[in-house]
């Protein structure tokens, strides 16, 4: 007689592809019938897509212009810099992923993103022993990356701030966040953008030397941004139940290291789709700076296109530019899920 194993796998509730076809797409003879003809309609949707990206674009307008589009006006003798950054990112994301999969804390990782930071900005600007790169040579993709990621790193603690003051027991502070808070989130971003822009000068006293306008843009994507995140880390405060705050009283914890060790670490993973969400919009809202004549990755497309040799030549610009902002979008949305089942 034979000894029944020791571990039994339990039985998975997953349906196989097959029976959620069946189940979900051909259930009735309606959905049987819509499902036909939405499948007809998306095949013959790719179908033209596929014969023009193939047979009729006229994809000689990326391949002219790559380096324009990827790092604007940056002279080409010093793109070394660039690789060099690029280098460095792509280190530390795989060093950043292989944490996330094995679990581990590390201590010197979150120190290494701070460090590499001024390192970057040093190659891209130059100065001490670099020649200097003015902003305005700046553009295309490196634009873009380069100011969502400012706005995105500066707008996060932000926001956690304003939720705090807005929780606050303080009536100038939460007087304060709230009207900031309602303030920004009724003015639409290019109105911000605009002030930052055009009417910023006007209000500072006589003689003041005029800030860059890319850090004048940023300013005012990381100030309209924050105001929206502190609506979602508020949501996720509220989640955390009172019962733990007041635990956390009762051993001793001062409220400071209640906020720190017990809420924010909770309210934070219950609201990472809405930050991440946020996020995505904002990398997608830098496009808006080309309004202003700084040449970020749509700005470029527009400098291009009113080349006479590329005239008429709009598909296939902004289809390219299109997969790269899905690109960038799609990959902060992967490592959000993936941040999701690490905690």
């Amino acid at each position: 007689m034979e000894t029944p194993p020791l571990f039994i796998p339990p039985i998975s509730n997953s349906p196989t592809p097959a029976n959620w076809v069946r189940k979900n797409l051909f259930n009735t003879w309606y959905n049987s019938i819509l499902t036909v003809i939405c499948l007809f309609v998306i095949f013959q949707s790719f179908k033209g897509f596929a014969i023009w990206v193939t047979t009729k674009a006229q994809w000689r307008v990326i391949s002219a212009n790559l380096p324009l589009f990827l790092a604007g006006r940056f002279p080409r003798e010093l793109h070394w810099r660039l690789w060099i950054i690029l280098a460095i990112i792509l280190l530390l994301s795989c060093l950043t992923l292989r944490k996330f999969q094995k679990q581990k804390i590390t201590n010197w990782l979150p120190l290494a993103w701070i460090f590499s930071f001024p390192i970057i900005l040093w190659l891209i600007k130059g100065g001490f022993g670099l020649k200097e790169v003015p902003t305005n040579d700046w553009g295309g993709l490196m634009l873009t990356l380069f100011t969502a990621f400012i706005s995105i790193t500066l707008s996060f603690p932000l926001g956690v701030l304003l939720a705090l003051g807005r929780q606050s027991s303080l009536p100038v502070v939460k007087i304060f966040s709230i009207l900031y808070i309602e303030i920004i989130r009724g003015l639409p971003l290019i109105g911000i953008l605009f002030l930052g822009q055009v009417m910023l000068q006007f209000f500072l006293p006589p003689g003041t030397p005029k800030l860059d306008r890319l850090v004048r843009a940023i300013a005012a994507l990381t100030l309209f941004s924050a105001a929206y995140l502190a609506e979602n880390v508020r949501g996720g405060l509220q989640s955390v139940p009172r019962g733990q705050v007041e635990a956390a009283h009762s051993l001793g914890l001062n409220t400071p290291l209640v906020i720190l060790l017990i809420v924010l670490p909770q309210a934070l993973r219950a609201v990472i789709p809405a930050i991440v969400g946020q996020f995505i919009g904002l990398f997608k809202d830098t496009s808006l700076l080309s309004l202003f004549g700084i040449l970020e990755l749509v700005g470029i497309s527009r400098t291009v296109l009113s080349n006479p040799s590329y005239s008429g030549l709009y598909a296939e610009v902004y289809v390219f530019i299109g997969v790269i902002y899905w690109l960038f979008c799609y990959s902060m949305s992967l490592a959000s899920r993936k941040l999701e089942q690490t905690l």
